[in-house]
């Protein structure tokens, strides 16, 4: 489902108080923490904020984290924006960066482990089967 232009300005405008709010608390779980994308329901009574980490074995303690300031982060919300309902947040991990990284790993592996050069030369050195130059 598409989003209006309003619901997209709502999940940005919320997304950048999150992330502001984030920087200012001094729980160490939360060093490195990127807020990615928040969805918010069309009644505002929820949103769902979803987050990534650089150590990604860091993500569910993250996670535990921001549901612990969420009330926090919910004031900030109330006070910065102005909406008729604040929404209920709760938090996620961005699951489309927990997959990228995975598809770079693969990627990684696969560079390392390239063709041979005789295996280039083969490849590159194919000609036209019937002898005949191309003019």
């Amino acid at each position: 489902m598409t989003q209006s232009p309003r619901m997209r300005k709502v999940n940005s405008v919320i997304r950048e108080v999150v992330a502001d709010e984030i920087e200012r608390l001094t729980d160490p779980r939360l060093e490195l923490v990127s807020v990615t994308a928040v969805d918010t329901s069309p009644d505002l009574h929820s949103a769902v904020v979803f987050v990534s980490t650089v150590d990604l074995d860091r993500g569910p303690d993250a996670v535990e984290a921001l549901t612990r300031a969420g009330a926090r982060l919910q004031r900030a919300i109330a006070r910065q924006v102005r909406l008729k309902y604040t929404p209920q947040l709760t938090f996620s991990l961005d699951t489309g960066v927990v997959a990228g990284e995975r598809i770079d790993q693969l990627l990684r592996q696969i560079s390392t482990t390239s063709p041979t050069e005789d295996d280039e030369d083969v490849v590159g050195d194919q000609s036209d089967s019937t002898g005949e130059e191309e003019e």
